[in-house]
């Protein structure tokens, strides 16, 4: 039994959307019995839709919805996460990574306007202490000064 399998991958343009592949397979069999001329070749065509990954930030979007929401931009991002979900769901990939991106800048934005401010101000208490130790310490040192007569003159 002579038995070939050849598959292969290729995109497909014709009548299909970009996002589905080809795949083909062909096939020769010999008959048992028959002649050795061998049997003309089937061909098999599936038609199977890739997986595609567009993100849509919608667990982050709505974190930042529910914990960080600074000028309502969680809230904003969570809204274009759901239209980027929603356009990846109907088979626009375009428009959906277009929403995606948007709902990405807005989480970042969402998330440094709530973590920067707290870091800023602790950086500030900081360096403020630490200036007012100095200080105090060179206060005390002033006020310890002992004088002898001799600097009355």
């Amino acid at each position: 039994m002579n038995h070939t399998v050849q598959t292969f991958f290729s995109p497909v343009n014709s009548g299909q959307p970009p996002n589905y592949e080809m795949l083909k397979e062909e096939h020769e069999v010999a008959m048992m019995g028959a002649p050795h001329n061998p049997a003309p070749p089937t061909s098999t065509v599936i038609h199977i839709r890739s997986e595609t990954s567009v993100p849509d930030h919608v667990v982050w979007s709505l974190f930042n919805t529910l914990f960080m929401n600074p000028c309502c931009l969680g809230f904003i991002a969570f809204a274009y996460s759901l239209k980027a979900r929603d356009q990846k769901v109907v088979g626009d990939l375009e428009a959906a990574r277009r929403f995606g991106s948007k709902a990405k800048c807005y989480n970042i934005l969402a998330a440094m306007w709530t973590l920067v401010p707290p870091l800023l101000l602790l950086g500030l208490v900081v360096t403020g202490a630490l200036h007012l130790a100095r200080l105090a310490k060179d206060s005390a040192a002033f006020f310890s000064t002992k004088f002898d007569d001799g600097d009355y003159d």
